[in-house]
């Protein structure tokens, strides 16, 4: 006869696979995670920070098509493997058109404009263009007609480079808080269910202050001693989101602190703190996997509230909750998609984690 057995991490797994829509929610992280780390090679305006502005074209809906004129700048900057990952100068200069024509030794263009009162025609040496030899080259090489597919904002940048730069911003926000909120909250959280008593006591009314001052007052708190600034905001989000994961590990910790496991570890010998980090925590992890996913959600609507109030990253930095601090008056001004476009992308993502999450208690439950 021949038995099999599967650890329970394996049991997990399967369990886990066997959720749709934890296992899609899954796969849609891990793309965005991808989009988010090649932005700068998916986003059609690769410059860092996607920050190309073309003010005449503002404001344009999902689609927009436009003829541009490339002129080539007078120094090329060097490029390296690190452009790929955090942007690439610009190495020429957009001109937004609506025609042009060859005369001679110069390009004669009007310039793009919604008001046809306000028509202006320049004109533009060719020898600006390098390493032309025929005329034909510059209409192949410098004249090009631009795709915005999900419209511009309102300084005339592409939106959807924007919202590809951007999700670095949520998502690395969301790592780091939870990195921060495992480390510390671990930490209070074993401590004080384990060596009870006095510390205890301290814990938990160190956690039970942290948890009645509301989230968003302290980050802003935080971000206002620690400065405005990309990692200020990471640190200042992790710093409010411990509280939940220690009150959890605390809870656990002394659930198990009298299991014979435990006891046995005590009359070996070992120190109080081998026994939390090697014995006890390994085997309490499946509900603060948990809510790190519910706190990896926290951490992306809490950073967009703080780029709504311009706390958050700060500009040209783009951001999804910036993009719709910028664009929430165009709701009533009949250009919605300039703010639904971020808020859909926060929602979508949240949504993803949380459903992640539920996924995970479910896989994790050992009672099922």
């Amino acid at each position: 006869m021949h038995n099999t057995t599967q650890s329970l991490t394996a049991i997990a797994l399967q369990k886990f696979k066997k959720n749709f829509w934890g296992v899609f929610s899954f796969g849609y992280i891990i793309v965005l995670i991808f989009i988010s780390l090649f932005a700068y090679v998916l986003a059609p305006d690769n410059s860092e920070n996607a920050n190309q502005m073309h003010l005449s074209i503002n404001s344009k809906p999902p689609g927009f098509e436009v003829e541009m004129l490339v002129v080539p700048v007078d120094e090329k900057p060097t490029t390296s493997l690190s452009n790929y990952f955090f942007g690439f100068p610009n190495t020429v200069t957009e001109i937004p058109i609506k025609s042009y024509a060859i005369r001679g030794n110069t390009i004669e263009y009007e310039e793009y404009t919604n008001e046809p009162s306000l028509k202006i025609i320049k004109q533009l040496s060719l020898d600006r263009f390098s390493e032309v030899t025929d005329v034909k080259d510059i209409e192949m090489k410098f004249i090009r007609t631009q795709t915005f597919y999900l419209g511009t904002d309102k300084y005339g940048r592409d939106l959807l480079s924007r919202m590809l730069i951007g999700s670095r911003v949520s998502i690395s926000i969301g790592f780091v808080a939870v990195i921060i909120s495992l480390v510390v909250g671990l930490f209070f959280g074993a401590i004080g269910g384990y060596f009870g008593g006095k510390t205890d006591a301290l814990v938990m009314w160190l956690v039970n202050i942290i948890w009645s001052i509301p989230t968003l007052l302290l980050v802003i708190a935080i971000t206002l001693a620690l400065g405005k600034g990309f990692w200020q905001v990471f640190i200042a989000v992790g710093l409010t989101m411990w509280v939940e994961v220690a009150r959890v590990v605390r809870g656990q910790v002394i659930s198990v602190k009298e299991m014979q496991y435990v006891t046995a570890a005590r009359a070996l010998g070992f120190s109080d703190f081998r026994i939390i980090f090697n014995h006890i925590l390994p085997n309490i992890m499946a509900p603060v996997i948990v809510i790190s996913a519910a706190n990896f959600a926290s951490a992306i609507l809490v950073e967009s509230g703080l780029s709504f109030l311009g706390l958050g990253a700060q500009p040209p930095i783009p951001s999804w909750g910036s993009i719709i601090k910028d664009h929430y008056s165009y709701i009533i001004l009949g250009k919605p998609y300039l703010a639904m476009v971020p808020g859909l992308a926060i929602m979508l993502l949240t949504l993803a984690f949380m459903m992640m999450g539920n996924a995970l208690r479910d896989a994790l439950d050992v009672k099922e």
